[in-house]
């Protein structure tokens, strides 16, 4: 299934992948972003992997960092529409589309 990342999605990767890469090193900021590719990969495969939460969303969290992806699973699509840090600023994301 094809899987689609929102603009600001790709920014908050960006954003992980920088943090990660300057507390601690390169790696560890390539990880971030690998990691998040093995998430979009296995939504590919299984799309209802995630839990549901808060109405039509769902999560699925990173396994070694602290973030959810965040989706919507559509028929034609799954729509990442955000990669939320589990403990900053909750819900920040509610009116992406």
């Amino acid at each position: 299934m094809n899987v689609s990342v929102s603009p600001e999605t790709q920014r908050e990767l960006i954003d992980g992948a920088a943090f990660y890469a300057e507390a601690a090193d390169t790696e560890f900021g390539l990880a971030f972003i690998a990691e998040f590719e093995h998430a979009k990969d296995r939504l590919s495969s299984n799309p209802e992997i995630g839990a549901l939460w808060r109405g039509s969303t769902r999560r699925l969290p990173l396994r070694r960092f602290p973030y959810n992806v965040i989706y919507q699973f559509r028929p034609e699509e799954i729509r990442i529409i955000a990669l939320a840090h589990q403990r900053r600023r909750p819900g920040y994301w509610a009116g992406r589309r």
